[in-house]
């Protein structure tokens, strides 16, 4: 973990999150070393979970399997990865995964490495851009608020420079299309007068809901 990425995930954490909200953080990679985010989250209604393969520091659940997360559906209010997805041999499904367990309405930080030396452990696969980025985030179905590549020039490790690409996804609040046909799959056999007016005030309120959750988002991104 190296310093240009905690630098970047605070920024992200100052931008995007409210410390006095209460929010459930889940760190998939978060095994320290040689640093890690838990200190960006100590707000007194936050909650930090690391995640990882193995036992150690700053891991506090671990995982059988990459691929396979124990956790429901919507468990995660955020969900932060950082210096982790180099080294996922199949990182969409760790991303769809990560996906899965996020809430309807949360929000997801990713960082990788765009460059920077092999670094194994056990194995180093992946180098990211942006357009990668936005290629998961319409693989799972869920807005790319941003994503930018740190070009400029990191204290150069073994010779070579590092550098990341940033990025930020929005899980909506629910798909609307979905959640319309189940509401009207439930409500078949009501008389048509009280189906109709329970339809348009039940439905209208569901676009209000995602109105409202593109509006936060829009704000969140401008901050």
């Amino acid at each position: 973990m190296h310093q240009n990425s905690i630098d970047h995930m605070r920024a992200l954490v100052e931008r995007y999150l409210d410390p006095s909200a209460h929010l459930l953080i889940g760190d998939i990679g978060s095994f320290n070393y040689n640093g890690s985010y838990r200190d960006l989250f100590r707000q007194p209604g936050w909650t930090y979970r690391g995640v990882d393969l193995e036992q150690g520091p700053n891991v506090d659940v671990v995982l059988t399997s990459p691929y396979k997360f124990p956790f429901d559906d919507g468990h995660f209010d955020v969900i932060v990865s950082g210096q982790a997805f180099e080294h996922v041999k199949f990182f969409w499904l760790t991303w769809m995964e990560m996906v899965r367990t996020l809430k309807p309405g949360g929000l997801i930080f990713l960082i990788a490495p765009s460059r920077g030396p092999e670094h194994r452990y056990p194995v180093d696969c992946w180098r990211f851009y942006p357009d990668g980025y936005r290629a998961l985030a319409e693989y799972a179905g869920v807005d790319c608020l941003e994503a930018h590549t740190d070009w400029a020039a990191y204290p150069f490790a073994r010779g070579r420079a590092w550098g990341d690409t940033v990025g930020v996804f929005a899980k909506a609040p629910y798909r609307l299309r979905d959640t319309a046909k189940q509401w009207l799959d439930a409500h078949a056999n009501e008389p048509s007068r009280s189906f109709a007016d329970k339809a348009a005030s039940e439905l209208t309120q569901m676009a209000e809901s995602v109105l409202r959750s593109m509006k936060r988002a829009l704000v969140r991104g401008r901050r």
